[in-house]
């Protein structure tokens, strides 16, 4: 499968073996795969910008923001003064947050050639650690960017719908019970996120 992951057949193979509900869904998804895109900055920088508002709203704050950057870089977001940053359509909070995002990868606090040595707990620890990074937009990071296989989202809406669906008879799951019928993907709770999203939506998405 061109440019999936290493690991993705092997895990596909392991979670249709260990999961027959899992396994229907795969065979339903063939040909797909997570593809990560981007840099880390830009990527986390996009995540702030679309938080809380529609998708083509934080489009067109992206735009402008891009417009008025030129090559969005930490160096030239650090620069920018936050009326610049507001007239692009960022409310006060969000340009906060830029700021201190493009603060910590100038300092070094987030360094992505440190990341690969990183476990997945500490690493989300040092993103949580930037103003307006939470859990859920950490994770989404990991597994989409980065690529890690094993990270299980548990406050994700669209994993929870979907093993309601699949594993409860649509009644909701406590994150435990969740955490409980997930242990035998390890380790490759990602791509089992990533098929159950698919039973939900075909068509893969960005964050």
């Amino acid at each position: 499968m061109e440019g999936a992951p290493d690991y993705w057949d092997e895990a596909a193979r392991a979670l249709a073996a260990r999961d027959p509900v899992l396994g229907g869904v795969i065979a339903r998804h063939p040909g797909i795969h997570l593809v990560t895109r981007g840099d880390a900055f830009t990527t986390l920088a996009r995540s702030i910008v679309g938080q809380q508002i529609s998708v083509k709203a934080a489009q067109s704050v992206w735009d402008r923001l891009c417009g008025r950057l030129v090559t969005l870089t930490p160096a030239a977001l650090a620069r920018t003064r936050k009326p610049a940053l507001r007239h692009c359509g960022l409310s006060e909070r969000k340009a906060d947050y830029l700021k201190d995002l493009a603060r910590k990868f100038l300092d070094g606090d987030l360094d992505p050639a440190r990341w690969p040595a990183l476990d997945d707990e500490t690493l989300i620890s040092e993103l949580v650690a930037v103003k307006g990074i939470g859990r859920w937009t950490a994770e989404m990071f990991l597994i989409f960017h980065l690529l890690r296989p094993d990270i299980l989202p548990l406050a994700d809406l669209g994993l929870q719908r979907a093993m309601r669906i699949h594993y409860n008879g649509g009644r909701a799951l406590s994150a435990p019970r969740m955490r409980r019928i997930a242990a035998p993907w390890a380790p490759w709770r990602s791509v089992a996120t990533w098929y159950l999203w698919r039973s939900l939506d075909p068509l893969p998405v960005d964050y």
